[in-house]
């Protein structure tokens, strides 16, 4: 089965769990993480249909953007200081704002390019030393930060779950809408109405993270690996 195939797969698998949930398949959006292959595996996923695609590294979202202007590109990754002016410069949304110093200087380097850069607030929920994100205590006063500069609109929350532990994830996951709802509760109306993401979810354990609310699955291996097995 080539990438074409694949991706057509694991499309209609996100589509057949939304709809389970009883919700619409297009209230789920696929995420084809594309970060350890080239243009012409994007290109494979593209003409199946793809229109999202993920980067972790500002150097593949700089080359491969561009190349595909027809997709919508995230940026997944670490942020580091120095390359946001590059990552501002082709992402449509950042999943991964857990400082305030880069909240800061997304806003300029947004201004200085004319545009309003959405981003995603990442939380550890699981508590790991080894996971990125701000603590769940801490979340709404980092959506508040950002949300008062001109230039970053916060759309939501993205986490990443503990691997090999669905029952630990199944709690990150919904630890996270939890975090979500009581964010929104807290907001101005306008600012609630903005945060609508929820981006969990991997290869492994998308279906867990679409019952409990995901409105962003980011599927990179299932797409783009041939060997890759639940």
């Amino acid at each position: 089965m080539g990438i074409a195939e694949r991706y057509r797969q694991v499309a209609d698998e996100v589509a057949a769990a939304a709809r389970a949930c009883g919700r619409a398949p297009e209230e789920v959006r696929l995420v084809a993480v594309s970060k350890t292959v080239g243009p012409d595996e994007v290109a494979a996923a593209v003409a199946a249909g793809a229109r999202d695609f993920g980067e972790n590294r500002p150097d593949q979202l700089m080359v491969k953007a561009p190349a595909f202007p027809e997709a919508r590109w995230h940026f997944i990754g670490n942020i580091q200081s120095r390359r946001i002016p590059d990552i501002v410069a082709n992402a449509s949304l950042i999943h991964s704002l857990h400082e305030e110093r880069h909240a800061q200087k997304i806003d300029r380097a947004a201004a200085t390019l004319g545009k309003v850069q959405d981003v995603l607030v990442e939380v550890n929920v699981s508590g790991e030393a080894s996971k990125s994100g701000v603590a769940p205590a801490d979340a709404l006063a980092l959506v508040q930060a950002a949300g008062a500069l001109s230039h970053v609109r916060v759309r939501g929350l993205m986490t990443m779950a503990p691997q090999g532990d669905p029952a630990a994830a199944e709690a990150t996951f919904k630890g996270l809408a939890d975090l979500a709802r009581e964010v929104r509760a807290q907001l101005p109306a306008d600012a609630a109405a903005d945060i609508t993401e929820l981006s969990m979810g991997m290869s492994e354990d998308w279906r867990c993270a679409v019952a409990c609310g995901a409105t962003i699955v980011r599927i990179g291996r299932a797409i783009f690996s041939e060997s890759f097995e639940e």
